[in-house]
């Protein structure tokens, strides 16, 4: 079938859906909306056979629809309608929701139905939900909606609220008022109105800082107390604030007005002076039940898991020397198996942009950051004690991707999606790409993923053999198909042999060309990038990271973005 994809942005889900179609021998193209005199021409010139619209926020024109099968992804159950199906859900504590494929009609999602997919809520983000759950349904129901299609005989569903199966209803957008809280309110409830905002628009704060701003990244405090909007108490760059019983965490805050969302204390770090940091080592225990903490590890017998969870998968240079610093610990414990584990949500993409732009020196903050990954993988790349697995529990990108394959084993959970490029950001890319991706997938392979900046899919990164394995729909799932895994490799025969041949291999690897030599040819390029007025880098970063993408937004900033770069200096010798 020849499919066009109409999307807003492509992103994860329509990532995600495009590589799963492609691999079920589908003809598919994609199309960003802008002008409806453009949408209808590509119409026109594809010619498709069906029309999906993954994600989209604004509406297809009416002459496609009348003409095409239009088929939407709609993030909420049967019946449910209206742009803000997922913040309602979550703050309306559904147990059950789901995506439907609805098609285009006169009315917001009041179309005929082409298939649906229920899941069961967790407790998680906004943002974190539909990068999984609802994609994973999605997955499934467009490929009903789609058999549903080829089967002449089908009539899709009308939307009809009296029948028995139809329990969604319309909502209102959600508005600022709908979302207002006071610090007196419990834990809990503040943090299900910030998990529904995060991580877009984020939830306004008015009260205890010196101007509005969105609170992201809410974790619930066992310990700690305070008075309600009371700042308590520091830990990695998030605050502990005080509640009606308790108090939360909230790791990131962006200023109402022209601000970037970045991690708390860089945001208020002049209300911090007086704080007390309340330090949690990676291999501390903790009293309490729930806590904040980015790095924490687990022993299970001779396997020691280091789990990290950064906010959306953005690792800056504090956050690299850290997680280098507990993989080097590790490495000196009696485990035999080292696993790093991602947390709930998103495995890595590389290095911070956020920190990065918001740094008083972008182009010396980018060029630390990539020092700093680099270093972390090369700890793993010379663990030659320990068998390392890289457990991938969510989507990776840039360097990432690469950052999993520094280890020995890399399993992914059945579905996400990883785009193993750096050039849509303009770089060049490091953290040793050029030589363990080819090892992987081979020269050939190797610069048309970086070169083509392709999504794929786990299955299709198996196939390549970019990654070893993947299982596992779900996060628990996945988690205990890696220690079911794991447990068998300490035990198997060919464990010391295997530590021996990685070894062996190293060594040849490094008398053929030295790590040093792969660095330093990709940090003169990176040096390149970064400190070269010709580099169009920072400006694509400026762009991404404050979500200018019009041209009219372009012109309106253009004056603000500041370019300033300097002569590359000889940075390498200190990498």
């Amino acid at each position: 079938m020849r499919i066009l994809f109409l999307v807003t942005s492509h992103n994860g889900l329509s990532q995600r859906l495009y590589c799963e179609l492609v691999s079920d021998n589908q003809e598919v193209q994609i199309h960003v909306l802008d002008k409806d005199e453009q949408t209808i021409s590509v119409v026109e010139d594809y010619l498709p056979d069906l029309i999906i619209a993954p994600f989209l926020k604004r509406a297809i024109p009416k002459s496609i629809w009348e003409k095409y099968v239009c088929l939407i992804v709609h993030p909420g159950i049967v019946g449910d309608r209206g742009p803000s199906a997922l913040d309602w859900a979550i703050m309306k504590q559904e147990a059950i929701w789901g995506v439907t494929i609805l098609q285009a009609a006169e009315d917001m999602d009041a179309g005929d139905i082409w298939a649906s997919e229920e899941f069961e809520m967790r407790n998680a983000t906004k943002s974190n939900l539909y990068r999984h759950e609802v994609t994973q349904a999605a997955s499934r129901a467009i490929k009903k909606a789609i058999a549903n299609f080829k089967n002449k005989s089908f009539e899709p569903q009308v939307l009809d609220y009296n029948h028995s199966s139809v329990k969604g209803n319309w909502n209102d957008p959600i508005k600022r008022k709908d979302r207002t809280f006071e610090w007196s309110d419990t834990t809990t409830s503040i943090i299900r109105k910030v998990q529904a905002a995060d991580s877009s628009p984020g939830l306004l704060e008015t009260r205890i800082f010196d101007e509005p701003l969105y609170l992201y990244g809410a974790h619930p405090e066992s310990i700690l107390k305070g008075q309600p909007g009371e700042i308590i108490a520091k830990r990695n760059g998030a605050i502990c604030v005080g509640t009606g019983d308790g108090s939360l965490w909230i790791t990131h805050l962006k200023k109402k007005k022209g601000g970037v969302k970045n991690k708390s204390a860089n945001v208020i770090n002049s209300l911090l002076i007086e704080v007390p940091e309340a330090p949690l080592d990676a291999f501390d225990s903790y009293k309490g039940q729930d806590t904040f903490r980015e790095i924490w590890v687990e022993e299970d017998g001779d396997v020691l898991y280091i789990n990290f969870d950064f906010y959306n998968g953005a690792m800056s240079t504090d956050q690299c020397n850290s997680l280098r610093k507990v993989f080097m610990q590790a490495c000196q414990l009696e485990h035999k198996v080292i696993v790093l584990q991602s947390g709930s949500d998103i495995w890595s993409n590389g290095i911070d942009l956020n920190t990065i732009e918001c740094s008083d020196n972008p182009v010396d903050e980018s060029w630390e950051n990539i020092v700093a990954i680099d270093d972390l993988i090369r700890e793993i790349i010379n663990c030659e004690s320990k068998v390392v697995v890289s457990a991938m529990t969510g989507n990776a990108g840039a360097g990432g991707v690469i950052l999993a394959l520094a280890a020995d084993f890399v399993f992914a959970r059945d579905g996400v999606v990883l785009n193993p490029h750096y050039k849509k950001m303009g770089l060049y890319g490091s953290e040793y790409w050029t030589y363990l991706l080819p090892k992987r997938v081979g020269q050939k392979q190797a610069l048309q993923l970086t070169e083509g900046c392709e999504a794929l899919v786990a299955g299709q990164a198996k196939n390549l053999g970019l990654i070893d394995d993947c299982f596992g729909e779900t996060l628990e799932a996945f988690k205990a198909t890696v220690r079911e895994k794991v447990k068998k490799l300490v035990v198997h025969e060919a464990y010391h042999k295997l530590i021996s041949d990685k070894r062996l291999l190293r060594l040849k690897d490094e008398t053929k060309k030295s790590l040093d030599s792969y660095r330093d040819e990709e940090l003169k390029k990176m040096s390149e990038i970064f400190y070269s007025s010709e580099s169009d880098y920072h400006m694509k970063r400026h762009f991404f990271v404050n979500k200018i993408s019009t041209k009219r937004q372009i012109e309106s900033n253009w004056d603000i973005i500041n370019f300033k770069c300097v002569e590359a200096k000889p940075v390498l010798e200190n990498a």
